[in-house]
């Protein structure tokens, strides 16, 4: 877990009923309020106007390859870990149109793509999301090309984080460093209290924009008992990880591990169907194609930006053929990336412990059971050549 914030951060605490207020605040500064809601059976990302919209008295369940929501006793908002979807779809959408383009006479006129929306506040960030907008900062924005899809819908997000004060069966976040205790680059981090009569937030600014919007809502002073209660909350959660990840040496594990019997095994089970790139936060991969509307005027053309996958056939395909055949190949290339070589590139591990790919993922392939069977294997051998 990472440390509480110290007794020197200023506090802050927002009643229930003031929630709405904050709304209104974030519209009047001419932001979008993407937030969590509930949906077809999940807590999915969405536009909310309000906070009536939020998930109140919702809870979920999760475990490898399984889902579910239920109602849960009391009021709170935030009583549940994750959804399917994250933030990654608004900042780094699954498609967009990069240009347009029409015949006009012996001419062509090329033609904007999508335009950016207007700017977005983000409600309801949880610690390994936020991780996960950090990570994709460094890939699309830290590089030497700046991704400008990215940096157009970046630019300006507000980011407010709800600290989690439950951790599920799949999350693992504390492994990683990257949770349950957000970590910088938020505006305002809040922490839910409810029960026992109370219903508020403890609040923490995390920027100028943040300490603003408290003060516009004249928040009041958190009480040292709220401060003790808030901190509680978010130790008792990094105390009840539903997984462990090793990260001890796992990437020289990984780089030693590529013919391991287990990629076999594993593959048996993948479907390759990409589901866990898909809800994945930090997965980028992209590829592009044309479209052309030849019964529009002109022959109106389209080049259009679309989520890839290494798990696709024609993720590596070249003109002599696919790089990466068999699901053996793709689901290894999948995780010695994103537990390995993203250090390499990017300075972090790819994986921010969210789980999701464990609970999504049909055939209930554990990322984490993955990794651990690697290393036993490992550690068996250097067990017999000790005892030689």
């Amino acid at each position: 877990m990472r440390n509480s914030p110290s007794a020197e951060v200023q506090r802050s605490t927002i009643e229930r009923q003031d929630l709405d207020r904050l709304f209104e605040l974030l519209r009047a500064r001419g932001y979008t309020v993407m937030g969590p809601v509930v949906r077809d059976g999940a807590i999915v990302w969405d536009e909310v106007a309000g906070a009536g919209e939020l998930p109140a008295g919702w809870t979920d369940e999760q475990e490898a390859g399984r889902y579910r929501l239920r109602h849960a006793d009391g009021p709170a908002l935030f009583d549940w870990t994750v959804g399917p979807t994250s933030p990654k779809a608004a900042l780094h959408p699954a498609a967009v149109t990069l240009l347009r383009a029409r015949r006009e006479g012996h001419s062509l006129q090329v033609l904007d793509g999508d335009a950016p929306p207007a700017k977005r506040a983000f409600f309801g960030l949880r610690a390994c999301e936020l991780a996960a907008i950090a990570a994709q900062d460094r890939v699309l924005l830290g590089g030497a090309v700046t991704d400008p899809v990215y940096a157009a819908r970046r630019e300006d997000a507000l980011l407010i984080v709800v600290q989690c004060v439950r951790a599920g069966a799949t999350c693992f976040c504390s492994s990683l460093g990257t949770g349950p205790q957000a970590g910088p680059g938020h505006d305002l981090a809040l922490t839910e209290l409810a029960g026992d009569g109370r219903h508020v937030f403890v609040a923490a600014a995390g920027s100028e924009r943040g300490a603003g919007l408290l003060a516009a809502l004249a928040a009041r002073p958190a009480s040292a008992e709220e401060v003790r209660a808030a901190d509680a909350a978010v130790a008792h959660a990094a105390g009840r990880m539903g997984r462990v990840l090793e990260t001890d040496g796992l990437r020289d594990l990984l780089a030693g591990s590529l013919e391991h019997p287990n990629w076999e095994a594993v593959a048996a089970r993948c479907l390759a169907c990409g589901s866990c790139t898909s809800v994945c936060p930090t997965c980028f991969c992209v590829t592009t194609e044309d479209f052309t509307d030849l019964a529009a005027a002109g022959g109106l053309s389209r080049r259009v930006r679309r989520w890839d996958s290494c798990f696709s056939v024609d993720f590596t395909y070249i003109h002599g053929g696919n790089v990466r055949s068999s699901r053996r190949a793709r689901y290894r290339q999948w995780l010695t990336h994103k537990l390995g070589s993203w250090h390499e590139q990017f300075g972090s591990s790819g994986c921010v412990g969210c789980g999701r790919c464990i609970t999504w993922c049909p055939a209930g392939i554990d990322i984490t059971e993955e990794a651990r069977a690697l290393r036993q294997r490992k550690r068996g051998k250097e067990a017999s050549h000790a005892n030689a």
